[in-house]
Order: structure tokens, then C-alpha cells, then sequence
């Protein structure tokens, strides 16, 4: 007499919302994060507070939620050609358009709630970056490299912590320093590197149903480029934050990351997609030795 396994009980709404959020691949918002908090100590020369810190932590794992929802309805036809993203929640109907798309807006309003509580140049600035953010997902339709998109939503969080550190309620936008937004510059050619990395693991997938990425455009030069993206990113965060003051800790910090840079070229060096897909999930460990570092030259002055 056989026994038939009692069939398995379908994921609740929490569960199945938590999946399209990513909330088991921290390494998403951890990306984010770590350039924006660099940003926030060395525009309030140390330690912020613990307000302005509760603000950009809880900020960025909210807008990279709410950013995931949206990204994953406007590519949703295509998702289902992909291996890696094939069984995501609203590719397979398990999460409705409409529900992915009401999640989004409630966890944005939430995060647009705490920088009410900053002051007027990161609360316009913030429009801004919830545009580029938005745009993000359909420039794969018309740019070849989108990633550098992207590279833009990703570094927005640098020129509004500076708002938010230096800006009084009468400080006017136009007076974000120069520096924010050289920092933004470079590190766009941080995002520029590892979601580059990430196209490569998806490439073929990509290439059957005419979906753009940097992995494409850069064709047998993507190691190539890759490396020029992290040398320009390592070079000018060094050479903006030396121009600031920072000394043999921050330097530090950029030599471990400079270290992981090299371990991460050796994993693409062969295209294959787990090695690629293992370096990328692993740069958010080059973002917190640059934060490390940061923070420690600041915090020993």
C-alpha cells in the first residue's frame, strides 16, 4: 500500500511579498548602502547621528524594495525567458501586477516619509533619484548599456546625504558641493563594474530576446572593461577622499578593496555564470571595506 505525500501548501501573501522584495539577497541593498553611509560620515566629518543613520539605512533598504517591485513588473515578459528570474513572483502570476505595483508605492512613501524629517535639498533631491529609479528597468529597451542607469539611481544616495549632513532648512539645492557629486561620478563606475558582472550571467538568455546590458555592448572586452570600470571607480574615490583629508585608514580600507577587486577578476576571468554571479554578490564586501575605512580615519582624528 503506497502513501502519497500530502501535496505542499502554497506560500502565504507575506511570503510570496518578501520574495519579490529579495529580502533573503541583502547583498541588493547592501550595495546601495554602503557608498551612501561613506558619503554621509565624511559630508558630517565623522559619526552623523543616529538620526541621519536610522534615515539612510532604513531609506535604502526601502527604496531597493520598492525598486525590485517595479523592476520586476516592467520586466516581467521577459523574466520568463531567463533562468535566473523565471520563477520570480510576478513572472509566474503568484503576485499580481497591480499588488507588485501597490507594494512599491507603499514601501517608496514610507521611505519618502523619513526624509520629510531631514530638510528641503534632500527631500528634492529625492524626487529625483525615485525618477532615475523608475527609469531604470525600461532603459534595457533602448540603451546599450543600461547599467549606467543604473550606476545613476545607485549613487543618488551620495549627493542627498550631503543635503541632508550640510543642508539647514534655508540651504539651497544648488549648493550640494562639488565633491558629492564627483563622488556619484565615480561611483558609477563601481555599479557600472558589478552589474556588468551580473549581465555576463545572463548574456545568452539576453541575447535570444533582445533585452540590452553592458555584457552585450562590451562584447569579448567585458573582463576588459570591467577591470577599467573598478580601476576608475578605486582611483577617483581615492583620489576625491585624499583631496577631503583622509589619510592611512582610508587608505587601508581601499587596498582590502582594491585586494577583492583582483579576486573578483580572477572569478570573471572565465565567464562562466556561477563565477560571475559569485563576484557580484560578493562587492558588497568592496563597499564596506571603503566604509570601514571611512569611518575609521574620521571617527581616529
Amino acid at each position: 500500500m503506497s502513501i502519497t505525500a500530502p501535496a505542499a501548501s502554497p506560500p502565504s501573501r507575506l511570503a510570496l511579498y518578501l520574495q519579490l522584495i529579495r529580502w533573503d539577497r541583502p547583498a541588493g541593498w547592501l550595495l546601495l548602502l554602503w557608498p551612501t553611509l561613506s558619503a554621509l560620515w565624511i559630508a558630517a566629518d565623522g559619526f552623523p547621528g543616529w538620526h541621519l543613520l536610522a534615515v539612510f539605512t532604513l531609506g535604502t533598504v526601502l527604496m531597493r524594495s520598492a525598486g525590485c517591485c517595479v523592476n520586476d513588473v516592467a520586466d516581467r515578459e521577459f523574466d520568463r525567458h531567463v533562468k535566473r528570474t523565471a520563477a520570480r513572483p510576478v513572472t509566474t502570476g503568484a503576485v499580481s501586477v497591480k499588488e507588485a505595483l501597490a507594494l512599491g508605492a507603499g514601501l517608496s512613501l514610507v521611505a519618502f516619509g523619513l526624509v520629510l524629517t531631514t530638510n528641503p535639498p534632500a527631500i528634492l533631491l529625492s524626487f529625483a533619484a525615485l525618477a532615475v529609479a523608475i527609469a531604470y528597468p525600461f532603459a534595457k529597451r533602448v540603451l546599450a548599456m543600461p547599467q549606467a542607469v543604473l550606476g545613476v539611481a545607485f549613487s543618488f544616495g551620495i549627493p542627498m546625504a550631503f543635503a541632508a549632513a550640510l543642508g539647514g532648512v534655508e540651504w539651497q539645492l544648488s549648493s550640494v558641493p562639488r565633491t558629492a557629486w564627483a563622488l556619484l561620478a565615480a561611483n558609477l563606475f563601481w555599479v557600472l563594474a558589478y552589474d556588468t558582472e551580473y549581465a555576463m550571467v545572463d548574456r545568452d538568455d539576453d541575447l535570444k530576446i533582445g533585452v540590452r546590458s553592458s555584457a552585450i555592448a562590451l562584447g569579448r572586452f567585458d573582463v576588459a572593461g570591467i577591470v577599467a570600470f573598478y580601476a576608475l571607480y578605486l582611483g577617483l574615490w581615492t583620489v576625491l577622499c585624499l583631496r577631503l583629508g583622509l589619510g592611512r585608514w582610508f587608505l587601508l580600507g581601499m587596498a582590502v578593496a582594491a585586494a577583492q577587486v583582483v579576486w573578483h577578476v580572477g572569478l570573471i576571468r572565465g565567464r562562466s555564470r556561477d563565477g560571475c554571479f559569485r563576484a557580484f554578490r560578493a562587492n558588497h564586501w568592496v563597499g564596506f571595506a571603503v566604509f570601514a575605512g571611512t569611518a575609521l580615519d574620521l571617527g581616529l582624528r
